[in-house]
């Protein structure tokens, strides 16, 4: 199991992405950084792992109750990109936009994050 993120290093990520208002401004490394705070409020906010929550190539995590997925791909899979991820974690883009865009690919019954995202106030950031 990964280390876990500490809140201050995970925050100061995340300002920094929201502070350059794109992912692309922002180092690599920080962007990483903020990509798996922010996945990691995620699995610690809905626990469970009913849905898969992709952001290539930086992380994933599993979430959500029910059913627990163990082996090959699993039935209900969330992938973005790390600035569409960012946007929804942070509130500043909201899950049925991204999904309306298709900038976010949901894939199965239970593959819904609206109501869950975002996971961080970036208004507190700031």
């Amino acid at each position: 199991m990964p280390r876990r993120i500490g809140d201050v290093e995970g925050r100061d990520a995340v300002a920094s992405v929201v502070r350059a208002d794109a992912a692309a401004s922002v180092d690599r490394t920080t962007l990483a950084l903020a990509v798996r705070y922010t996945l990691q409020l995620l699995a610690e906010r809905a626990p469970g792992g009913t849905v898969e929550v992709r952001v290539p190539p930086f992380g994933a995590v599993q979430c959500i109750e029910g059913p627990r997925h163990t082996r090959g791909t699993p039935p209900n899979v969330v992938e973005t990109d790390a600035s569409t991820w960012l946007g929804l974690a942070t509130g500043s883009l909201a899950w049925g936009d991204a999904r309306a865009s298709g900038a976010v690919h949901a894939s199965g019954q239970r593959a819904d994050l609206e109501g869950v995202v975002p996971v961080i106030d970036a208004a507190r950031l700031a």
